[in-house]
C-alpha cells in the first residue's frame, strides 16, 4: 500500500488499485508550494470535515480526474452545488461498501463550517476497510473515548493522526488515541502548517517511541510504502 503526503491532513492511498485523495488543501499551503495539484490523481476525494484547510482544492481536483466525494451530508451537496456531478453523501456512523473496500464513518470532536460560512455538518474521521490493511484517519478531532470502538469495527495496522495541538489533539493526546485505537504505527498530520500549530519533531518521536509506537514523519511530496 503507497502513501503520500501532500501537507496539513492531505495524503494519498492507493487502495486495490484505487487513489483515494483525503482533504486536499495545497495550493494555500506554503510548505506544499512545490506541489502541482495537477499532477495528483485521483478517483475517491475523502472529506472529514468543511474547514478550508481541508477542503480547498477539491473541486479543482474532481473537476479534472472526476473523482467521487466522500464526505458528511452538508459538504458534498455543498459541492453538488457547485456542479460537481460524482458524490457520496455519508454521516456519523454510517458505512459504505466501495469498490476499493468499506468506509465506516466514526466521530471526531471539532467544528465544520464551509469556506463561506454554510453549515458543514458533523466532522468526521474514516475507517478504511480493505482486503490489504486496514487504517484510520481521525479528521480533526480532540482525544475521545469514542476511539475505543475502533478496534470493534476493524483491525488497524496505521493511523494518521493531527498532532499540531491548539486546534486539535497534541502529541501526548494523540499517543493515548493510538492506545486507544490499538494501532502500533502513526503517520501525523495537521502540524506545523501555522504558527499555531508548530511542533518539536524530536519530542514528538520520543514521547510515542516511550509508549511504543513508531510515529512515522513523511515529507510533503514523499511516497511511502506501509
Amino acid at each position: 500500500m503507497e502513501l503520500t503526503y501532500y501537507g496539513q491532513s492531505c495524503f494519498s492511498v492507493t487502495v486495490n488499485g484505487k487513489k483515494l485523495l483525503f482533504d486536499p488543501f495545497i495550493t494555500g499551503n506554503e510548505l506544499a508550494k512545490g506541489i502541482d495539484i495537477n499532477s495528483i490523481e485521483a478517483d475517491y476525494i475523502l472529506l472529514s470535515h468543511g474547514h478550508s484547510d481541508h477542503v480547498a482544492d477539491t473541486a479543482a481536483i474532481a473537476r479534472r480526474t472526476g473523482a467521487t466525494i466522500i464526505a458528511a451530508y452538508e459538504v458534498a451537496m455543498w459541492f453538488a452545488a457547485q456542479g460537481i456531478e460524482r458524490y457520496h453523501p455519508m454521516n456519523t456512523g454510517g458505512k459504505w461498501k466501495f469498490d476499493f473496500g468499506t468506509v465506516k464513518c466514526v466521530n471526531a470532536i471539532h467544528s465544520s463550517a464551509l469556506p463561506d460560512g454554510s453549515y458543514g455538518g458533523n466532522p468526521m474521521g474514516f475507517i478504511i476497510m480493505n482486503d490489504e490493511q486496514n487504517f484510520y484517519y481521525s479528521g480533526d478531532t480532540a482525544l475521545t473515548l469514542d476511539m475505543q470502538l475502533i478496534p470493534l469495527f476493524a483491525e488497524i495496522g496505521f493511523a494518521l493522526l493531527p498532532i499540531g495541538d491548539n486546534f486539535t489533539m497534541g502529541m501526548e493526546d494523540a499517543v493515548q488515541a493510538a492506545k486507544m485505537i490499538q494501532t502500533n504505527k502513526v503517520i501525523p498530520v495537521h502540524y506545523d502548517t501555522f504558527g499555531y500549530i508548530k511542533i518539536d519533531h524530536a519530542r514528538a518521536k520520543e514521547l510515542f517511541n516511550a509508549n511504543g509506537v513508531e510515529l512515522k514523519f513523511v515529507g510533503i511530496g514523499e511516497t511511502i510504502t506501509i
